[in-house]
């Protein structure tokens, strides 16, 4: 028998030693198989997975696309595509508590179509202007002394934003929402759906950029424009259909209730309210210092022009949300998990360029990129058993452990045999001409001047997620060693199984303990934590951009991964002390 805290819509700390998720079993063994695989093809789970599979896709061909085009555009320099960078990251870490916001004050059925709407229009109306830019680019050049490029540019990075904007939105209103409710609280149910869509966006991750990037190569980025056009029109009605159908095929969806904390909460305001009101109008109060100063401030506020309240209470919106996060039993977990952005250790530009640096082919990066996807559905799968066996809890321990064992290899490769590593930046009694050497032994830097543009021609690229490899070998000469560059490969595609089944574990708890009345401005919060982080890695590497500084990199992220694992570590005992208390 299992030890378990009930299952509700809020508030609390979740502990869950064991699940035994037996519920609804007899019902299933009396149907007949084409009868269930009808009623699953029908049911709400699979509408969502579909649905979610085509905005998932969307999202990674325009992700990839995007920073394709403004490379493009600006002549093969990264300047256009570091500020759409920095203006997507300040604007979810400014604005998240908003749409988080937004999303709990609102129907669920108008938040998903508003956002789903606003998603593709924005990158619909962005491909035609992409369009018209690449098609006419020399005409748009000439007018207003080029100031109508200028326009265009700040158009594009615009629209690209909002469409970001609105894909969160979306995300925390599907996945963070719809799929609590649609699971009717079940845990066993809910971690099955949740790590079913994570196994979607892990084959979506690698897959659309590589179908848009063929796109885009074989014809052009006019033609690649197009296709994701089309695409995002065709994608919008169908979402847009299988959204509806969820929302009629399950009640609960049309409403949000109040927990019973928060009703009783508000039923005692009103229940104040209306004494006080009774009270005021059988005798007025007496004029204190204390009401006259209350009196004089309103009406301060109400006397500030309608521009000034608004962003008074956008301040104020924000202030509240991040408290909300705060207060929340699961605070540490999520501050854990955004711990983990903070890291070069992953298939992003910043790693696959180090290992072209270090003599690794294109051919083999994409190899490795595709082990690195199946290790992530391998900690999917991890998840589930994980969480049947141990529990909620336990799996995020476990994860944990994974994790940090698996990127010790990381940690050995610094120092391993081909390493390009200056130690003397961590034994500063190491002598300058050994470093000279070193950096001069294992460091494999592009062919061409130093002042050459940063793509070479597009006949030489082949088009993959998050990167651009190149078909020349990096360097006319073999490295020393390839140990360290192994080690390192080796420890970033196993430690994706603990990362994978770490992160479905803090989102669980996050969508098991989160009152409903303010998931999403909580999850909003999140979503704006995640990035700040995120911001921190990409300062790490402007800070240190050359090969033999990537070593202290790694030891950097290695301490914010485990920082934040601590954090959950200290959580889990939180926890599990509690529990022991209640009990």
């Amino acid at each position: 028998m299992s030890q378990q805290t009930d299952a509700s819509p809020c508030g609390g700390v979740v502990v869950e030693f064991k699940c035994d998720d037996v519920k609804d079993s007899t019902a299933k063994h009396t149907r007949s198989i084409p009868g269930l695989a009808l009623i699953y093809l029908k049911g709400p789970k699979f509408l969502i997975y579909v649905s979610g599979a085509l905005s998932m896709w969307g999202d990674r061909m325009w992700h990839f696309a995007i920073s394709v085009f403004l490379i493009e555009l600006y002549g093969h320099n990264l300047l256009l595509t570091a500020v759409f960078g920095l203006v997507v990251a300040g604007s979810v870490l400014l604005l998240g508590a908003l749409i988080g916001d937004w999303v709990d004050r609102n129907p669920r059925n108008k938040v998903a179509h508003a956002s789903l709407f606003i998603q593709n229009i924005s990158v619909t109306i962005c491909s035609i202007v992409l369009m018209l830019v690449f098609s006419y680019k020399q005409r748009i050049e000439e007018i207003w002394d080029g100031w109508l490029t200028v326009v265009c540019y700040t158009v594009v990075i615009i629209l690209a934003d909002v469409a970001n904007l609105a894909s969160t939105a979306l995300t925390i209103t599907i996945q963070r929402d719809w799929i609590v409710v649609i699971t009717g609280y079940n845990r066993g149910h809910l971690a099955g759906m949740n790590a079913t869509m994570r196994r979607i966006d892990q084959v979506t991750n690698i897959l659309a950029p590589l179908a848009v990037g063929q796109v885009m190569t074989l014809a052009s980025n006019v033609v690649g424009c197009g296709f994701i056009l089309a695409w995002n029109l065709v994608s919008l009605i169908v979402e847009f259909f299988f959204l509806s159908r969820v929302y009629r095929i399950v009640p609960a969806l049309s409403v949000k209730p109040p927990t019973a904390e928060t009703d009783g909460a508000c039923q005692g305001r009103r229940t104040r309210r209306r004494l006080q009101g009774e009270s005021n109008v059988a005798q007025p109060q007496p004029l204190t210092e204390g009401n006259r100063s209350s009196n004089v401030h309103l009406k301060e506020i109400t006397n500030l022009p309608l521009c000034f309240r608004r962003f008074r209470w956008l301040v104020s919106t924000c202030k509240d949300g991040w408290m909300a996060y705060y207060r929340q039993p699961v605070f540490l977990a999520g501050m854990g998990l955004a711990f983990l952005y903070t890291t070069v250790l992953g298939f992003d530009c910043i790693t696959t360029g180090y290992a072209y640096t270090q003599g690794i082919s294109g051919s083999l990066l994409s190899l490795l990129m595709g082990v690195s996807a199946i290790t992530g559905l391998m900690g999917t799968v991890m998840f589930t058993r994980l969480r049947k066996t141990y529990g909620l809890i336990n799996t995020g321990i476990i994860s944990s452990c994974l994790h940090l064992g698996c990127l010790l290899l990381c940690v050995c490769s610094v120092f391993a045999p081909g390493s390009p590593m200056d130690h003397s930046l961590l034994v500063p009694y190491f002598s300058s001409t050994s470093s000279v050497s070193q950096r001069q032994k294992h460091t494999y830097p592009l062919t061409g001047g130093s002042n050459q543009p940063l793509l070479p021609d597009r006949s030489s690229i082949h088009w993959t997620n998050n990167t651009v490899l190149f078909d020349n070998d990096p360097s006319g000469t073999t490295p020393e060693s390839y140990i360290s560059i192994i080690l390192l490969f080796l420890g970033v595609i196993t430690a994706r199984i603990g990362l994978w089944s770490f992160d479905l574990t803090v989102t669980q708890l996050l969508q098991e303990t989160i009152c409903e009345s303010e998931r999403g401005v909580v999850n909003g919060v999140q979503s704006s934590v995640n990035y700040l982080m995120d911001l921190l890695h990409f300062i790490m590497v402007i800070s240190a951009p050359q090969p033999e500084h990537f070593g202290i990199l790694v030891i950097i992220s290695v301490l914010f991964i485990t920082t934040g694992h601590s954090m959950y570590f200290l959580y889990a005992h939180k926890a599990k002390r509690k529990h022991r208390l209640d009990t």
